[in-house]
This record gives C-alpha cells, sequence and structure tokens, in this order.
C-alpha cells in the first residue's frame, strides 16, 4: 500500500520531484514551462527530442533522443522520470501522445501531464468536443487510466492571451489591420484567460510542491492533491469588451477608430463550420469553432470559482502589459507559423 504521508516513506525516499521529462522542449509552450523549471531549479529535466531534430535545448537541460517508429525507444528515454510533460500542437501526428502514454506507462513515469491545455475539455466535455481540440484529449486521459500507471494532471488555464489576440481574427475576434472587432452575441461574456509565462511558471511551481503531506496535520498544498485531476490557474478573467478596453489604452486609439460586429456566439461557430465544409477557408473555421465556444452563455470558458492560483503562489498580471506585449509582437512581425 502507497504511503499517505511523508512521514511513512523509506529515509532515503525524496517527498520531492527531482526527474522531470518534457516532450516539446522548445516550443510554444514548452519553451515556457522549461524556462521557469530551470529558474526554480530543483528538478533534472531531460528534454525528449527525435532523431534528427533540429530544434535548440536551453543550456542546463539534458537530451534524450527517442524514435517514434521503436517504442522501446521511448521508454528507455523515460526510464527514471518521474513526470513527463507532453506539449504538441493541437493537431498533432497520429498515434504520437499514444506512444508516449504507453512509453511512460512501461517505464514506471509516476506523473504524466497529456497535451492537455487550454478550456476545461474534460471537465466540460460537451464544449471540449465542440471545440474539436478536446476530443484528442479525452483519448489521452482515458488511455492513461486504462493503463493505471500513471497519475494524469491536466492544465486548465484558458487561451493563451497574447496569442489568441492576434494570431487570427476569427480567434477572440480582433483584426488588428483594419481596426475590426467581431464580439459573440454583446460582448461581456467573461472568461478566464492566461499568459504563457502564468502557465509555465504553474507548472514549475506544481512540479515544486511537496509530493504527500507530511502527516494528518499539514494542510499546505501537495502534488498529490491533483492526481487525476486538471489544476485550474487564470491570469485573466474577462470579456472581449476588456479585451478592446486595454487595446486602446494601450495603442492610444479610441473606441471611434474601432469598427464592431455583434455576431450572436452560436451564429458565429455554424459561419466556423460552414468555411470548415465547404473548404472556403477550412483552418480559418476551425479557429473560429475551437474560440467562439468559449464565449457561449452557457459558462464554458468561466472557471473562476475554481482558480489554484492562489495554492500554487501565483503572481497577480497586468492585462495592460499583457497587451502591450501583443502588440509589440505584431510589430516586430512575430507570426506563430514562423
Amino acid at each position: 500500500m502507497a504511503a499517505q504521508y511523508a512521514k511513512d516513506l523509506p529515509s532515503d525516499t525524496s517527498n520531492f520531484i527531482q526527474n522531470v521529462a518534457i516532450v516539446g522542449v522548445s516550443g510554444t509552450i514548452g519553451s515556457f514551462i522549461t524556462k521557469e523549471i530551470l529558474k526554480i531549479g530543483k528538478q533534472t529535466l531531460t528534454a525528449i527530442t527525435r532523431e534528427g531534430s533540429t530544434s535548440s535545448v536551453p543550456d542546463g537541460v539534458n537530451v534524450a533522443t527517442i524514435n517514434y517508429d521503436d517504442p522501446s525507444s521511448i521508454t528507455k528515454a523515460l526510464k527514471g522520470q518521474q513526470v513527463l510533460i507532453i506539449t504538441l500542437p493541437t493537431r498533432p501526428p497520429e498515434g504520437t501522445s499514444k506512444k508516449l502514454i504507453e512509453a511512460a506507462a512501461e517505464a514506471g513515469v509516476e506523473y504524466v501531464l497529456p497535451n492537455e491545455y487550454g478550456p476545461d475539455l474534460v471537465g466540460r466535455p460537451e464544449m471540449g468536443l465542440e471545440t474539436g481540440i478536446g476530443a484528442a484529449v479525452m483519448r489521452d486521459v482515458a488511455l492513461i487510466e486504462k493503463l493505471g500507471v500513471s497519475n494524469r494532471i491536466g492544465l486548465v488555464s484558458g487561451f493563451w492571451y497574447q496569442y489568441s489576440l492576434i494570431i487570427n481574427p476569427n480567434a477572440f475576434g480582433f483584426d488588428f489591420k483594419n481596426k475590426r472587432a467581431t464580439f459573440c452575441d454583446d460582448g461581456l461574456t467573461k472568461i478566464n484567460i492566461s499568459t504563457w509565462d502564468q502557465s509555465g511558471r504553474a507548472l514549475a511551481k506544481l512540479f515544486s510542491l511537496p509530493i504527500l503531506p507530511q502527516d494528518e496535520n499539514d494542510k499546505q498544498p501537495v502534488l498529490s492533491q491533483w492526481k487525476n485531476k486538471a489544476c485550474h490557474i487564470s491570469s485573466f478573467y474577462i470579456s472581449q469588451h476588456d479585451m478592446l478596453d486595454s487595446v486602446l489604452r494601450v495603442t492610444g486609439d479610441s473606441k471611434e477608430d474601432w469598427s464592431i460586429e455583434y455576431v450572436p456566439s452560436q451564429e458565429r461557430y455554424q459561419q466556423g463550420k460552414e468555411m470548415m465544409s465547404n473548404g472556403s477557408d477550412f483552418f480559418g473555421g476551425y479557429v473560429r469553432c475551437m474560440y467562439t465556444r468559449v464565449f457561449y452563455k452557457d459558462g464554458s470558458g468561466d472557471f473562476n470559482d475554481q482558480l489554484d492560483n492562489e495554492k500554487l503562489g501565483l503572481p497577480h498580471e497586468s492585462l495592460d502589459e499583457a497587451t502591450k506585449d501583443a502588440m509589440d509582437m505584431i510589430k516586430s512581425g512575430w507570426s506563430y507559423y514562423k
């Protein structure tokens, strides 16, 4: 029977995570997670990379090379790891996450964070499926549970703010080139969203917690509290109108400089489906469906009463500073596709 308290552990057993492996160390969210884990400096961090990968790995990170066509190479790379953090594209190559999760079970990895970021895709399955990104996450979670070796921990952070603000007018509805905004319904539905920094910070802090409470009187947060659950964090709890107000403060524009259109959220969602089905703009329609769904008036994008920010000691962030970061990204010519 596994120990419930740290006092019951063998004297040579640490009550802290020491070895963490990450897939996608230089990726969009992976790079922020890596930065924050290295900043805390309590763990040995290993990047799991494909053979032939040209991605750069930061100093202080070990490298284990794998071949996805050879499952034993993945298992070997994960031997001795206590945590596997998987960061993959929203639509990863088929079978990639499955191979990683199966290898983690084979290697005895205690905690796996599947490719589960963003809205509460598992906790609110109808919304998760209708965003177009929930089905893959649900399959991964079901596989972890079926194998029964690793414990799943998800990160519910809402969509990433700066990225979602500028990537595409189909996301949060902002067309900065033409100063046009398209708002769902009245534009006042509040959702939880996070910055990349806050997301990386949250996971670094989470995996730096003690694994078990010291004894029955220890009420401090411990990692095992999140076994087979999601950790909920947020930078901002805001509406599309709140986003526009921040843009105006940062840029100095007036509201009259912008053209605002209001579209019923369910109508905008259907527009996205039609864009995908008729081939006019598959990716744009996919993004429109994914983002519009969290602005439904059913509260799907609102998890403000479930936040773990305080337990993890996460800082309060400035919305305007995050908006300025996004405006600077536009000026620099930043593109997700580069």
